[in-house]
């Protein structure tokens, strides 16, 4: 029983001395421990990017992905343990679908954000449960008003609404380049954004790391407002922009 939770971490009901619940922060690490994740709100949408470390040369692309649609106009990008976050996808797809079929529209996506945060805080309260180990960023464009959205459910059950924010390893480097970027361009457009995304994630990866495949999707007017990946040469062609960029940045 040695370590930090000096026997308080065998079990997610039991408190330490200082109040504080061991198990639910591991799961946080969980979620560090994995590739960086970020979602942003655009003027004109919404983005999501993720960086897929790359387990094997032999992976075949596209797989085991890190990016998911929720329904027509929203998705969600995660970060942690993928069959932990699996299971918060799954559980957001029902909750919209059950929504649907008993007030015939979509579901507000502040109480689906909510939902998700009750389901996932319900797992930190049980002895014969663990935390899930991950964290979700979910993005939704209203289909009126096409008003962009971000929220954040941490494995604590919190949630969070954020103009733009990150998950995982590189989080508090990607969250200062994700300010920067605000800053300079407070009305920045899904498709200018798309540049910026692979700028932040190709700058937060540590070079220790394994290759990683970076996945990007959108919600905006170019892909009529519903939730999809951004074509792969749309991809590639930011990314090497991206690069070329930072690496006039490092000569500098």
């Amino acid at each position: 029983m040695a370590g930090t939770g000096a026997g308080y971490d065998l079990d997610v009901t039991t408190y330490s001395p200082d109040g504080r619940v061991f198990q639910v922060e591991y799961a946080g690490k969980a979620v560090e421990n994995s590739g960086t994740s970020v979602a942003i709100c655009c003027k004109d949408g919404v983005v999501f990017a993720s960086e897929k470390f790359l387990l094997s040369k032999m992976l075949v692309k596209g797989t085991s992905k890190r990016i998911f649609p929720i329904h027509r106009h929203a998705g969600m990008v995660v970060a942690g343990m993928l069959p932990d976050a699996r299971q918060i996808v799954n559980r957001a797809r029902s909750e919209a679908t059950q929504y649907m079929n008993a007030y015939n529209e979509e579901m507000p996506p502040e109480i689906l954000a909510e939902r998700l945060g009750l389901f996932m805080h319900a797992y930190t309260c049980y002895g014969s449960v663990r935390p899930f180990g991950c964290a979700v960023l979910m993005g939704n464009v209203d289909k009126d008003t096409k008003k962009p959205s971000v929220f954040c459910v941490e494995p604590t059950g919190m949630t969070f609404k954020y103009v733009g924010t990150a998950v995982g390893k590189g989080k508090q480097a990607a969250k200062t380049e994700i300010e920067k970027m605000y800053a300079n361009s407070p009305e920045i457009t899904c498709e200018q954004a798309l540049l910026q995304v692979a700028k932040i994630i190709h700058k937060v990866h540590d070079e220790k790391d394994k290759d990683f495949e970076l996945e990007i999707s959108w919600i905006c007017a170019a892909s009529n407002y519903q939730h999809a990946l951004v074509p792969a040469q749309r991809v590639k062609d930011a990314e090497d922009e991206a690069k070329r960029i930072l690496e006039a940045e490092q000569e500098d």
